[in-house]
């Protein structure tokens, strides 16, 4: 009688692994994060995460964080793990603000709040210059790359900064356009991301007083 084969290790489950992210860096560095299978959820790889932090410096401390199109919460709960004071997650699903609240249980993250409310109307209803960083990552589709960054200039405190995800590159010319300055720009892919700031006044130029004689 053949000896018996010994049994076949399962395959992992590569659906299970690609459904998930993990925080990079911070208290709570490699903490899974769960990525729910829901339309336009793509949620920020972690080598553009990876860039930006190092861009933002490691240390969040007194940060507050305003997390727009929160998804999966990969970009806001990276702030909190780096020591921001306040993130504000916003999401309408609200399949993705339960998984949210989840993993904010989990994790103990008593500076994270999360609102289950449209971002564009929140932010367009909430007009009060209070955040240092605010993180746009709306899903390409939608297109509301302009209508967002509009949305986000009045709330940010002095010396804040917007962080743009995009399907493409946005110029200097653009930036400019909405009173904002393009600080630093990366890709990855198809993922163009970047750091914005308020743009400088600029003084109005005067006609030379006539002369008289």
């Amino acid at each position: 009688m053949p000896a018996s084969r010994p049994p076949v290790p399962p395959r992992p489950d590569r659906r299970a692994a690609a459904h998930e992210v993990r925080i990079i860096g911070g208290r709570w560095k490699r903490s899974k994060l769960p990525v729910a299978d829901r339309p336009g959820l793509r949620p920020t790889p972690d080598r553009v995460r990876e860039t930006l932090f190092n861009w933002l410096g490691q240390d969040l401390s007194g940060w507050r964080c305003l997390d727009a199109f929160a998804g999966s919460g990969a970009l806001g709960l990276e702030a909190a793990s780096r020591g921001a004071a306040h993130v504000l997650l916003l999401e309408r699903d609200a399949t993705l603000v339960r998984s949210l609240r989840e993993t904010v249980q989990r994790l103990g993250a008593g500076g994270v709040d999360i609102q289950c409310a449209d971002a564009l109307a929140w932010m367009r209803q909430h007009v009060r210059p209070e955040w240092d960083l605010i993180l746009l990552d709306p899903p390409f589709q939608a297109e509301v790359f302009t209508t967002a960054l509009m949305a986000a200039r009045p709330l940010l405190a002095s010396g804040g900064l917007i962080y743009l995800e995009a399907d493409r590159a946005w110029c200097e010319a653009q930036a400019a356009a909405l009173g904002l300055s393009l600080w630093r720009q990366g890709r990855a892919g198809a993922v163009h991301y970047h750091l914005l700031r308020l743009a400088p006044p600029t003084l109005a130029s005067c006609d030379p007083a006539p002369k008289t004689s």
